[in-house]
């Protein structure tokens, strides 16, 4: 299994794979053309009301690791949709986030490696 993470204002590059956009909202001054993205799956994404809460405030992290694990349950066919693209090859998790550690595709990236690992 190979699934990446990058950000979206970095350029993407022949081993990205499928490229998967999973912020709810759209990177703010990349064209759709400069972003590649293969596909946006926005119901995967942190809630609104768990993004703010989160703030990406690092001592917040681990309450918002769990929180957003619920959230992903909570959208089992979305997150099979995405399962099944990392079966079929390499993914690559575009977010927007300027923190690289502490974002929803770490978080998304851990999941799918636990799931696919069992």
């Amino acid at each position: 299994m190979n699934v990446n993470i990058k950000r979206a204002y970095e350029a993407p590059s022949s081993e990205d794979g499928v490229r998967v956009l999973v912020d709810r909202l759209w990177p703010r001054g990349v064209s759709k053309d400069e972003a590649r993205i293969d596909h946006w799956l926005k119901d995967l994404a942190p809630s609104t009301p768990l993004r703010k809460w989160f703030g990406h405030d690092e001592g917040r992290w681990e309450e918002f690791v769990t929180r957003y694990a619920h959230e992903i349950d909570a959208h089992g066919e979305e997150f099979d949709r995405l399962s099944k693209l990392v079966e079929e090859g390499t993914v690559t998790l575009v977010y927007a986030a300027r923190d690289e550690t502490h974002n929803n595709a770490v978080v998304l990236r851990n999941i799918l490696q636990n799931r696919h690992s069992s």
